[in-house]
């Protein structure tokens, strides 16, 4: 099409630049000097482009609410005499309102599929509280006695038979308005969600109880009620004519907390859902049901180690020194001891055995460990970790127990996405009733590569290995390599892969690669190798497991070892343990009785369970870099 708008100006519209066209849009409008302000005053000209400003790629929905949030209040003086006059009409440029003006009363358009851009979401804030202020509902009442309150679960599960409606019996159900259906001016439908459920409400004029207020009063008490308005409403449970169960109102609905901004149909965008996470989780079945069926299985933990008579803790997050892992730690400080450097944990593994030490056979915590590395789809600095440590166990108890604790959580999370979480999709992955399938570290490798390990306990040895492999394993390089990651590497790209076919134990990793576990020669290939597994399912690691160095002397070589081995790194990539952890080694002095431990990543269980692909999406607010940027897109908006 071709447009004229007699200013001098021609410009070519078609479907195949519409993209382009948003862009004339913006410089159209951005050009105040111009003929911006000609524009809005006599908006039909532009009235025609309106259309596409609406479904704007969600990206870039912030870019082009900057341009329009343009506001012309306070001209430059030195502008024309035909703009001085323009300046005194006030208008404010938006994405979703037209320029012709519109009553106080009118709440602004919003796409259902999207939170409101940045600068018009402002707009329809202030359109919103005025509409409350006209009619006297911006109130955020006390909540008082409400002897008949029930919750919205209660109320459906109480009148589920037939039988039981209609009921003489006046509750008050509390929730959250999801729809309103507006039948003439005497009868209102609403849909309140409370409790993860939600129910129908009917408001008629007529079956109100007495004194019922005048049409105008009810007309008027009603017409600022929309979605997202949290309420009370009295009434009795009866059926429509369809079935349906539903709150007969008695009285007009009491707001109790209205929503100011709008709330969307429907949120796609993975960028503002994840900012956004509170409308998210009202919007997004799935989202609601991932955080759900997350608390679901962190009980079951808990019950399960309960049942084993194991004894719930919680360590230190913060203290001098951060080991018990091989990570880089996070390093902060405190008031109170200005001259030491503080960490947070990367595990909780050194304070649970000290626990052991002092008597607690069987002790277990779930909380937050912190390691300052990377983000991925499977990786997240902050990150929930659950921990076992149960005396006189072994390997093999340690693998029945896992066994057990998998297969648990997986029946009951099929229960739950089966009766509750419809939204989620049940894990594919059969797992064996027992015996599940295990694999030498050592022995696979070398028959995978058809090679034969040197010494992995000499200390030229990663050359050495490096060489024998002629360049066939492509795999990382450099200074910051060691042979504990290089040996891990290997496992990862030829062992862990056959997990997606059924759980898999990989056993007896080299020594090298479990400082805190015991040690012993294997008989098929004389290696010094760990009394160490881990279970992999679908190509994530699920838990990790060993029986614990309780010998303080080969405890303190092993950290000797551990130390020896990082010289020569570079100073920025130390990870770890700097120094032996002579507290740790007094603690076994007292002696630690034979010890079997167990570590389980709580958030990639969840991710299995639940079907999800990125560790945010199981998170309350996403990973690290999605929660450091809520505050500044608040800012921005």
């Amino acid at each position: 099409m071709r447009v004229n708008f007699n200013l001098n100006i021609r410009y070519e519209l078609t479907l195949e630049n519409l993209s382009d066209s948003r862009v004339f849009l913006l410089r159209l409008f951005a050009r105040r000097d111009s003929f911006g302000c000609f524009a809005m005053e006599t908006g039909q000209f532009l009235k025609f482009l309106r259309p596409y400003l609406f479904q704007l790629p969600p990206s870039r929905t912030a870019v082009y609410a900057r341009f329009f949030s343009v506001n012309r209040q306070d001209p430059v003086k030195t502008r024309s005499s035909r703009r001085s006059r323009l300046q005194n009409a006030s208008c404010s440029r938006h994405i979703y309102t037209s320029a012709a003006e519109k009553p106080a009363d009118i709440v602004t358009d919003v796409p259902k599929n999207e939170v409101v851009a940045s600068s018009s979401r402002q707009v329809t804030v202030d359109n919103r509280v005025q509409k409350l202020r006209d009619f006297n509902a911006l109130h955020y009442p006390r909540l008082g006695s409400r002897p008949s309150r029930i919750s919205i679960p209660s109320f459906r599960e109480r009148y589920q038979d037939v039988a039981t409606t209609p009921a003489s019996e006046e509750v008050i159900l509390e929730g959250r308005i999801m729809s309103v259906r507006r039948s003439g001016s005497k009868l209102v439908f609403l849909s309140i969600m409370g409790g993860y459920q939600q129910v129908q409400v009917m408001v008629s004029l007529n079956q109100l109880s007495e004194p019922k207020p005048e049409p105008r009063q009810f007309r008027e008490s009603l017409h600022p009620l929309l979605r997202g308005d949290i309420v009370s409403i009295k009434g009795t449970a009866m059926r429509t004519d369809a079935g349906e169960l539903t709150l007969k109102a008695v009285e007009v609905p009491t707001l109790l907390s209205p929503s100011l901004a709008p709330l969307p149909e429907e949120l796609t965008n993975q960028e503002t859902m994840v900012l956004n996470r509170h409308v998210d989780l009202l919007v997004n079945r799935r989202t609601s049901e991932t955080f759900r069926l997350r608390s679901h299985l962190i009980k079951s933990m808990r019950d399960f180690f309960h049942e084993k008579d194991f004894l719930e803790v919680q360590t230190p997050i913060l203290a001098d020194y951060a080991s018990g892992a091989v990570a880089r730690p996070f390093l902060t400080s405190a008031t109170e001891f200005p001259e030491k450097e503080l960490a947070l944990r990367i595990a909780p593994e050194l304070w649970l055995k000290r626990l052991v030490v002092g008597g607690n056979d069987k002790v277990f915590e779930i909380g937050s460990s912190f390691r300052n590395e990377g983000i991925d789809i499977t990786h997240n600095p902050e990150f929930t970790m659950c921990e076992f440590y149960s005396a006189y166990s072994n390997l093999a108890d340690l693998i029945s127990i896992t066994e057990d604790f998998i297969t648990r959580l997986f029946k009951h999370a099929e229960h739950l996405i089966q009766s509750q979480f419809k939204s989620l999709v049940e894990p594919k992955i059969k797992l064996p009733e027992r015996n599940w399938k295990q694999v030498e570290f050592i022995p696979a490798l070398e028959e995978i590569l058809n090679i034969k390990f040197p010494d992995l306990s000499e200390p030229d040895t990663l050359p050495k290995l490096v060489e024998l492999l002629g360049g066939r394993a492509n795999l990382t390089q450099g200074p910051e390599l060691t042979l504990p990651k290089f040996l891990d590497e290997l496992a990862g790209q030829y062992l862990e892969s056959s997990s997606y076919e059924q759980p898999l134990f990989i056993i007896h990793h080299p020594a090298c690669m479990a400082p805190l576990s015991k040690s012993f020669t294997c008989p098929k290939t004389g290696q010094l190798v760990s009394a160490r597994a881990e279970l992999f399912i679908e190509g994530r690691e699920i838990a990790n497991m060993y029986e614990e160095e309780n010998d303080p002397f080969e405890q303190r070589r092993k950290f000797e070892l551990q130390l020896e081995s990082r010289k020569g790194k570079p100073a920025a990539d130390d990870e770890g343990p700097v120094e032996v952890d002579e507290s740790y080694v007094q603690a076994l002095e007292h002696g630690l009785p034979p010890t079997g431990g167990w570590g389980c990543g709580v958030d990639r269980l969840v991710m299995l369970l639940s079907g999800a692909t990125r560790i945010g999406d199981i998170l309350s607010f996403g990973n690290l870099r999605n929660v450091v940027s809520i505050r500044q897109a608040a800012k921005e908006a």
